[in-house]
């Protein structure tokens, strides 16, 4: 605890109430099935390199001796073989598992910034909204009101057609998507500040003479912690999906760089002759969200202070 808090101060999430929450996660089935897909996704992506390596095979290289004539993959399964682990690319003839991987890196890559980048906007708006009130407390929160309502998908496809070449496209994309994201983790933020600001704790520390900003930093944030995770965890997905939907509609991450969003797009016309294309990114995608989902759930009742010592 704080060393200006008062003795008998007690606050929501201790060491020890941490230690069940953990021990309470490990005991779910659906949470640590995400953790572990979500711990799986991240090592594809960080050794996508080696793992193209030990195939063979990189996700720039067009192998077209390997499509017919009308350029539909030879072979079973879109081209499975041992060279090509998840097949090639129609058309194209890129490494599909290649793409897959390297495709990983930049989903999540975009996923978490831009999360990274909602959460602390929203943190810090929320928290200071929540805790000092007043007219900026009006003024965010009707900001929150009109970013909800605006048509944010529209503005996405809108800035990355019209954004200067020499932007960074991963970078914009972040920006942009934390920039719509960062509403929806404040208001939850200012209501559990809110809810903190009448705890007995933060009113005594207030009592004995702790400046606003000491209060808020050593005793406000800290509280929020689990909140905080909890959400950004739950809100990976759709920000993956966000990215994915930009890539799908042409205005994400340019090519030739491998991304799920746009290998989906690129399945659609072949879909009727070679499934296996549209099958693995989009069984990548599909994990990449329920493994979050699953997590942050996992994570929800792990972390929740009213569910600490509660039998299941």
């Amino acid at each position: 605890m704080p060393t200006d808090a008062p003795a008998g101060a007690v606050e929501p999430l201790r060491t020890g109430g941490s230690r069940r929450g953990w021990s309470r996660l490990a005991a779910e089935p659906g949470a640590v099935t995400g953790a572990v897909i979500v711990a799986l996704l991240l090592v594809l992506a960080l050794a996508a390199p080696l793992l193209c390596a030990l195939e063979g095979q990189d996700p720039y290289i067009y192998h077209i001796d390997a499509l017919t004539e009308s350029g539909r993959p030879l072979g079973f399964g879109g081209g499975i073989s041992a060279g090509h682990w998840f097949g090639i690319e129609p058309g194209t003839g890129r490494d599909v598992f290649a793409m897959v991987a390297h495709g990983a890196r930049t989903s999540l890559l975009v996923g978490l910034a831009a999360t990274a980048v909602a959460t602390a906007v929203g943190l810090v708006v929320g928290s200071t909204a929540g805790y000092f009130g007043g007219w900026y407390d009006r003024i965010a929160g009707r900001a929150i009101d009109v970013l909800f309502g605006f048509p944010a998908l529209i503005f996405m496809i809108a800035l990355g057609a019209i954004a200067p070449a020499g932007f960074p496209r991963p970078l914009l994309i972040v920006l942009v998507i934390g920039f719509f994201g960062w509403p929806a983790m404040a208001r939850v933020v200012r209501g559990q500040t809110l809810a903190l600001r009448q705890r007995t704790f933060i009113v005594a520390a207030v009592a004995l003479g702790s400046p606003p900003w000491r209060v808020l930093v050593r005793h406000v944030l800290p509280n929020l912690a689990a909140t905080t995770i909890v959400y950004a965890t739950i809100t990976v997905p759709g920000m993956i999906g966000a990215e994915a939907a930009l890539s799908f509609l042409g205005v994400g991450v340019p090519p030739p760089t491998p991304d799920w969003g746009r290998s989906i797009h690129d399945a659609v016309p072949w879909v009727q002759t070679d499934p296996m294309f549209l099958v693995f990114p989009g069984a990548a995608l599909f994990l990449a969200t329920l493994s979050f989902n699953l997590l942050g759930d996992g994570l929800r009742d792990a972390l929740d202070p009213r569910l600490q010592g509660v039998p299941r």
